[in-house]
C-alpha cells in the first residue's frame, strides 16, 4: 500500500510536508506511572485446576473435550489453556483444543493455527492435539434471528469447555460483552456464524451473541467455561468456572462488571493528541480498545463520554496482528511504515465479517512520510491556538495505561492525581535522522 510518486526523492507531492515538522512545537514528555491497587492471580495454573473441580462428576473416561483458545493477547492464555487440558486428562478426558476466532488468521484453518502459535498455543507445547477447520454444523436458527454455527470438530466432540478472557466490548455495552458467550456464539460460529450474527448490526451483538450462545448450550454439550478477568497491568486478576446456566447469564454480567472496575484507562479527561506507539488484534479486537481512546466510531451507537481526544496517531502494527489492521480507522494520522505493513485481505475479511462495525476501522486515515510528519501534523491540526501547550499523551498501546509520557505542559494535573507519579525527568522528542518516533525512556 505504499503511495507511489514519479519524484526521485519517492515523496513528490509530499515534499511540501516537511514545511510542517518544523513549524510543530513537539513537547518534552514527563515519564509517568499510573498506579492501580488491584487483585492479581499469582498461581494460573493451580487457580484454572481449583476452579475445575466441579466439573470432576461429569467427566467420564475416555470423553472428548473441545477446549477453546481465541485470538486476543491474553496474558496468561497458554497457561490457563495447558492446566485445564492437564486437569481434564487427569480427569480420564481426552481434550483438544481448537481455535475460536471467527474470521480472524485471514478466515484460514492453517491462519488460525498461526494465530494460536502466536500465543504459544501448539500442540507440543499443550500436550494435545490442535483441530482446526472454518467447516462448521448448522444447529438451527434463533426466531427471528441468526442461524447457529458451531465449529465442526466441537460439533463432534462429547463436550465443550469454553475459555475466555471477560472484558467489556469494544462495538457495545450491555449485561453480556465479551466472554464466553462471544466465544460461543462468534469463536465457535467461525467466520459464517460471525458474519450471521453481525449482519444485524453492532447494536444487535448485545441481543444475538447472548442468543446464540444460549441455543449452543441448549445443545448440552457445553460443560462450561473458564473466564479470566484480568487487571490493569494486564495479569490475570482471577479465573472463574461459570456453570452452562450462568453463561449469557447473572454469573457472566458479574464477572463482566469485575473487569470494568479492573480496566486500565487514561487519567485525563481532554487529550489534544494521542501517541499510540502500536495497535493490533492482539491489543484488542478494535486494534484499540474503544473504551480506552473513547471512539466508538459505528454508525448508531453512542460515543464515550470520557476521555476526549482530538487526534490519535498510530505507528506500527503489531506482528501478532499478521497485516490485520483494523482498528487503523480509529487514528487520525499514520506514517507510510503502517501502509506497508497492512494485509488488505486480512483486514477486509475481519472488517466485512464486522459488518457495520467494520466501515468506519478499516478506513485509511491522513498518511505521511514519517512519524515526525504524522505527529507534526497531528499537533498542528488539533485545533489549539497555542500549540506549544498542546496536551499530548504518549502510550505504547491500548492495553498499557501503566506507563505513559505526558507533555510537560501538564504536569500540574499529574501532580495533582494521587494515582500518577513522575518517574524520570522530562525528555525531548530526540527523532532518528529518518523522522522516526524515538525509542521510550527507560522508567525507574
Amino acid at each position: 500500500m505504499t503511495p507511489t510518486t514519479s519524484e526521485p526523492t519517492g515523496l513528490g507531492p509530499f515534499e511540501r510536508v516537511r514545511d510542517l515538522a518544523p513549524r510543530a512545537p513537539f513537547p518534552r514528555l514527563l515519564p509517568v506511572r499510573q498506579h492501580y491497587d488491584v487483585p492479581v492471580e499469582d498461581d494460573v495454573a493451580a487457580a484454572t485446576a481449583r476452579e475445575l473441580e466441579p466439573l470432576r462428576a461429569r467427566i467420564r473416561p475416555g470423553m472428548s473435550v473441545a477446549v477453546t483458545a481465541g485470538s486476543r493477547g491474553i496474558h496468561d492464555l497458554a497457561r490457563v489453556v495447558r492446566a485445564a487440558c492437564d486437569w481434564l486428562r487427569a480427569a480420564g478426558a481426552e481434550p483438544f483444543i481448537v481455535p475460536a476466532m471467527g474470521s480472524h488468521g485471514g478466515a484460514t484453518a492453517a491462519g488460525q493455527l498461526a494465530v494460536l502459535a502466536s500465543y504459544g498455543v501448539t500442540e507440543e507445547t499443550m500436550g494435545v492435539p490442535l483441530r482446526a477447520t472454518m467447516d462448521t454444523v448448522v444447529l438451527g436458527r434463533v426466531p427471528d434471528g441468526p442461524e447457529v454455527h458451531l465449529d465442526a470438530n466441537a460439533a463432534q466432540a462429547d463436550g465443550i469447555l469454553l475459555v475466555n478472557r471477560i472484558k467489556p466490548h469494544t462495538d457495545f455495552h450491555g449485561d453480556v460483552e465479551s466472554g464466553l458467550a462471544k466465544i460461543a456464539a462468534i469463536g465457535l460460529g467461525k467466520q459464517r456464524g460471525a458474519e450471521g450474527i453481525h449482519i444485524y448490526g453492532s447494536a444487535g451483538l448485545a441481543r444475538w451473541v447472548p442468543a446464540v450462545a444460549r441455543h449452543i448450550l441448549d445443545t448440552g454439550r457445553v460443560l462450561g467455561g473458564l473466564g479470566i478477568v484480568e487487571n490493569a497491568h494486564e495479569h490475570t486478576a482471577r479465573v472463574a468456572f461459570v456453570e452452562p446456566d450462568g453463561i449469557a447469564g447473572p454469573a457472566e454480567t458479574a464477572l463482566l462488571r469485575e473487569a470494568g472496575r479492573l480496566l486500565g484507562r487514561l487519567p485525563f479527561d481532554e487529550i489534544d493528541v494521542l501517541v499510540v506507539d502500536e495497535l493490533g488484534k492482539d491489543k484488542s479486537g478494535s486494534g484499540m480498545d474503544t473504551n480506552v481512546i473513547g471512539r466508538m466510531w459505528i454508525a448508531g451507537v453512542a460515543e464515550p463520554e470520557r476521555p476526549r481526544i482530538t487526534n490519535i496517531t498510530v505507528h506500527a502494527i503489531s506482528k501478532a496482528s499478521y497485516g490485520n489492521a483494523v482498528g487503523v480507522g480509529l487514528a487520525d494520522f499514520v506514517p507510510f511504515r503502517v501502509l506497508e505493513d497492512i494485509d488488505l485481505n486480512a483486514l477486509y475479511v475481519n472488517a466485512m465479517t464486522s459488518g457495520i462495525g467494520g466501515v468506519r476501522r478499516a478506513k485509511m486515515p491522513i498518511a505521511l512520510p514519517t512519524d515526525r510528519d504524522a505527529l507534526a501534523a497531528a499537533i498542528l491540526m488539533c485545533g489549539r491556538p497555542d500549540p506549544e501547550n498542546v496536551r499530548l499523551v504518549r502510550v505504547h498501546d491500548t492495553l498499557d495505561t501503566v506507563q505513559l509520557l505526558v507533555a510537560e505542559s501538564m504536569r500540574g494535573e499529574v501532580e495533582a492525581q494521587s494515582n500518577l507519579e513522575i518517574v524520570g525527568e522530562p525528555v525531548p522528542f530526540a527523532w532518528t535522522s529518518e523522522g522516526a518516533l524515538p525509542d521510550w525512556p527507560t522508567m525507574s
